[in-house]
């Protein structure tokens, strides 16, 4: 089958379309036919291998990468149960994490997997696993927005913002986006009662006051993070892309944790997705959304398999509307 292999810890560019064997579904595992795969900021933090620090954890390697086949999201057809599977079977349409995605099968464990809601295509429902998941535990689970709140989300344009708006209006919270001019119809139209460009003001600056705010950027300092959020405020700060080749994420999630002991304000880290933590409810419970309406999958870009190199580092800049989408033929 065709891959996108990656030999070394490197840039986009180390990334090269090799023929490697098909994987194999063993007991427990589903093997499944990908027609799509998402590109998530986890993609270019496992390619360079970094925050070093992660390394230690084992998850990503120490010297060389762990996994050859790069990749998380996926949407497809189920090709191949293991034993022990029960509730899928070969040509049921599916989407969840796949590790190995970025090629032709990549095989999973059953609870990563739910069935495609009918509607979607398969470029949507790649949106779906990482970006809809670690978007939900930022608002509902972590944020705990309820009615009539008032709930910033920083990149609101983004993979993950773009989930998040919809989901805090769902929830009937009074949302207001930061996003880049060009992404400021789509934010709205998303569900935002108010859209700032970042370009042209800065949230932290205004007078208003947030009970939650989603940060998915990390471009300002806690200290100003802190000034727009109200006296008993939740900021939640979502590390997914956040720079650093030593500690990253991990540094800044220190950070907040550290701050929040001394504060009434309440400051949670939220890392995203990943399939190292349970997924299955909260992928049933995005997918129930998108099935009943409340919930659209925003895709910005694809590329061919092929072009996969080019897809992470058009992600990589950190401008990306939506979702960025690989096509399997």
């Amino acid at each position: 089958m065709k891959a996108m292999v990656q030999e070394r810890f490197g840039p986009p560019d180390s990334l090269r379309l090799r023929d490697v064997d098909r994987p194999r579904a063993g007991a427990g595992q589903v093997l499944v036919r990908v027609h799509a795969a998402a590109v998530n900021p986890y993609d270019w933090h496992m390619l360079r291998g970094d925050p070093y620090a992660a390394r230690l954890s084992g998850g990503m390697g120490l010297t060389r990468p762990k996994h050859r086949v790069a990749g998380i999201d996926a949407a497809g057809v189920v090709d191949q149960v293991g034993a022990g599977v029960q509730g899928f079977s070969p040509g049921d349409p599916v989407l969840g994490f796949c590790p190995g995605a970025f090629a032709e099968y990549a095989c999973t464990t059953a609870p990563l997997l739910v069935p495609r809601p009918a509607g979607l295509s398969f470029e949507q429902a790649a949106a779906v696993p990482m970006g809809a998941v670690t978007a939900l535990r930022g608002i509902r689970t972590v944020g705990r927005v309820r009615s009539g709140q008032r709930v910033l989300v920083n990149g609101a344009g983004g993979g993950v913002g773009t989930f998040a708006v919809q989901l805090a209006a769902v929830l009937d919270a009074e949302v207001t986006g930061v996003c880049s001019a060009r992404n400021t119809d789509l934010v709205r139209s998303l569900g935002a009662a108010h859209v700032l460009d970042y370009a042209r003001e800065d949230f932290t600056e205004g007078r208003e006051r947030y009970d939650v705010i989603l940060d998915n950027v990390g471009n300002h300092p806690l200290g100003r993070l802190r000034r727009a959020l109200a006296p008993a405020g939740v900021l939640v700060a979502n590390g997914g892309g956040s720079p650093g080749r030593v500690f990253g994420a991990i540094g800044a999630m220190v950070k907040v944790t550290a701050v929040n002991a001394v504060t009434r304000q309440r400051l949670r880290p939220i890392l995203p997705a990943t399939p190292d933590g349970p997924a299955h409810e909260d992928l049933l419970a995005v997918t129930a959304l998108v099935e009943a309406g409340q919930v659209t999958p925003v895709v910005g870009r694809t590329f061919a398999l092929a072009g996969t190199a080019e897809a992470v580092r058009h992600v990589e800049e950190g401008h990306a509307c939506g979702k960025t989408v690989i096509t399997v033929p």
